[in-house]
């Protein structure tokens, strides 16, 4: 498959592109890119796609499908990516494949993790900001994954496990010390690389969409506090 990803749901800006391999049986090749996100997503990510489509020697007609990480995540970056999904796709006649940003991070940690584990489970975490998590509970089993406990919102202290598996996520620097203890931990992102490994299998279940259907997923409808809200919370200190 010649698949382009992209994540912006954070504060990296992971973008890969995946060209099939020359020759039967020859593995894909991806050239890829991460580097700072945020308020320069807007203006950078279209000029590092155009950089790595070049590279890869591929026109946006070329392409099976665009990936993109549609959330839970910073609602600029989700909207950025969706926007830029939907363009592309649309001038090129492409379908987009809207995925789980916790699902990609999932996949990142087991593959640097626990690529060599037929099942594995792990718990998903992204900071969420205003001193919240975004979190679900992923199940890795004979190659494929599924969500076993679905997308929160919650305080560190809130999270509640059915099982020993491990955390995974950006929230330790900020939240380690209100998390359960006694369970492994790892430092992981959603990335554009993990959106590639996990395409084929979502596209081959009707995982694509026409690009007026592709969406962002909020699981916070409420972006910033209210001055009352922030008095209170200055107050109660």
């Amino acid at each position: 498959m010649n698949l382009l990803a992209f994540d912006t749901s954070t504060d990296l800006m992971s973008v890969a592109v995946q060209r099939d391999g020359a020759g039967a049986g020859a593995p894909p090749q991806v050239w890829q890119h991460s580097g700072p996100g945020g308020a320069q997503t807007s203006s950078q990510l279209i000029p590092t796609i155009q950089r790595l489509m070049a590279q890869a020697g591929l026109q946006f007609a070329e392409l099976d499908a665009i990936a993109f990480g549609s959330g839970p995540g910073s609602f600029t970056g989700l909207r950025t990516a969706c926007a830029v999904a939907q363009g592309l796709a649309f001038g090129a006649n492409l379908s987009v494949l809207p995925i789980d940003t916790l699902l990609a991070l999932a996949e990142e940690a087991r593959f640097h993790e626990a690529s060599h584990l037929a099942q594995w489970r792990v718990s998903a975490l992204l900071d969420a900001r205003m001193d919240e998590l975004y979190g679900a509970d992923y199940m890795f089993d004979s190659g494929h994954w599924k969500q076993i406990k679905g997308y929160r919102l919650i305080r560190p202290e809130e999270l509640s496990l059915d099982s020993d598996c491990p955390l995974a996520g950006n929230v330790f620097a900020s939240y380690g010390a209100r998390l359960p203890t006694g369970l492994a931990r790892i430092d992981a992102l959603p990335t554009a690389s993990a959106l590639l490994r996990l395409a084929p299998f979502l596209l081959a279940h009707g995982g694509a969409v026409a690009p007026d259907q592709a969406l962002p997923l909020y699981i916070r409808d409420k972006v910033a506090k209210t001055t009352l809200e922030r008095a209170a919370e200055k107050a109660a200190l």
